[in-house]
């Protein structure tokens, strides 16, 4: 049995090919303007990864995120909230709060032991604490998102950004560097800054320990160890690229559905 998953989300497109329950393949790529051309390159490097001719090898697609009604290859779709927390759950079972970071939207969700989704917030009024509003602010330091990053940039005296808007967090950030501010500062600040508001969203759900985060923005370091430190607990790390974790559970679910076809026909 060969399934897919691709999740089409607002900055990135994510193809995962599984066989059999194992990954054998997968790709990350930016969104183009179009989610049926970022769709067909993403499944086709993910193809070729997996080392499959073409996607008539593939028994069933299963889709999610922002663009996922748009695949006219693929047979369903489901919400990226239901495919985050089975794609979290399958690769660390213990898991029951996945805090989602992606491009234009925040999400925590409660899972049960079994990796479905007991409760769930979601923000996606503006771009507070996404990926969006970090590419402002690396913008605003001049320094790429890997040096908001890493944990070597992260400075022991976080400067106070006030403003959970993007557009004023950026000007907010560029007066603290006109005023002098060691960069490292600004940087641990920002940081702290959107973990502060990510613990906000724990907190009127309820967290529960077997934390992680996924999404682009859970490669960055210093937020990972912000969340962490602020929240008082520990962020456990996924074992593969965070930024697949929707996909994983798109095509878990595809195989899933596949199987239950077959024994239905059977």
């Amino acid at each position: 049995m060969i399934v897919a998953g691709v999740d089409l989300g607002s900055a990135t497109g994510k193809a995962v090919i599984m066989k059999d329950g194992d990954i054998v393949g997968y790709h990350i790529a930016p969104s183009t303007r179009h989610p049926v051309e970022t769709a067909k390159q993403v499944m086709e490097a993910a193809l070729d990864a997996a080392g499959l001719d073409s996607i008539e090898a593939v028994d069933l697609v299963l889709t999610t995120g922002y663009g996922r009604l748009k695949v006219p290859f693929a047979s369903e779709n489901v919400s990226e909230i239901t495919c985050h927390a089975r794609g979290a759950h399958w690769m660390i079972p213990s898991l029951r709060t996945v805090i989602d970071i992606g491009g234009q939207d925040c999400k925590v969700i409660s899972l049960t032991n079994k990796g479905m989704v007991g409760e769930f917030l979601m923000n996606d009024r503006c771009a507070a604490g996404t990926g969006r509003f970090f590419e402002g602010i690396a913008r605003g330091l001049g320094t790429g998102l890997e040096g908001i990053s890493g944990m070597e940039n992260q400075g022991p005296e976080p400067c106070t950004i006030s403003n959970q808007c993007s557009v004023f967090a950026e000007s907010e950030v560029v007066t603290l560097i006109n005023e002098g501010n060691d960069f490292k500062n600004i940087i641990s600040g920002v940081n702290l800054s959107v973990a502060k508001r990510l613990k906000a969203m724990v907190k009127r759900l309820g967290i529960i320990e077997g934390v992680a985060l996924t999404g682009g923005c859970s490669k960055n370091d210093g937020l990972v160890h912000a969340v962490g430190e602020l929240m008082g607990i520990e962020i456990k790390r996924l074992p593969l690229d965070p930024q697949i974790t929707g996909a994983i559970g798109a095509a878990i679910i595809a195989g899933e559905k596949f199987e239950q076809a077959s024994r239905t026909v059977a």
